[in-house]
C-alpha cells in the first residue's frame, strides 16, 4: 500500500517536471501548431527530468506526399 502511494507521488512529479521543461521550451505557445511540435510537446512532458541532463527530445513526423492537382 504505502509503496504504491509513493509511486504515485513520483509519477505525479516526474510529469509536472516534464510540463515546466515543455513550457520553458516554448512548447504551449499558441504558434503554429503541426505534428511535430504536437509530438515533440508530448515527448518532453514523458521524459520530464531528463531534459535537464542534456537530453532533447523531437520528433520529426515524415513528409506527406501532396496530392497532384
Amino acid at each position: 500500500m504505502r509503496i504504491s502511494i509513493v509511486l504515485s507521488v513520483l509519477v505525479v512529479l516526474w510529469l509536472v517536471i516534464g510540463v515546466i521543461a515543455a513550457f520553458q521550451r516554448g512548447y504551449f505557445s499558441p504558434a503554429d501548431t503541426n505534428c511535430s511540435t504536437l509530438s515533440s510537446t508530448v515527448v518532453t512532458v514523458f521524459v520530464g527530468p531528463l531534459n535537464y541532463v542534456g537530453v532533447n527530445p523531437t520528433v520529426e513526423c515524415p513528409t506527406v506526399p501532396q496530392p497532384s492537382e
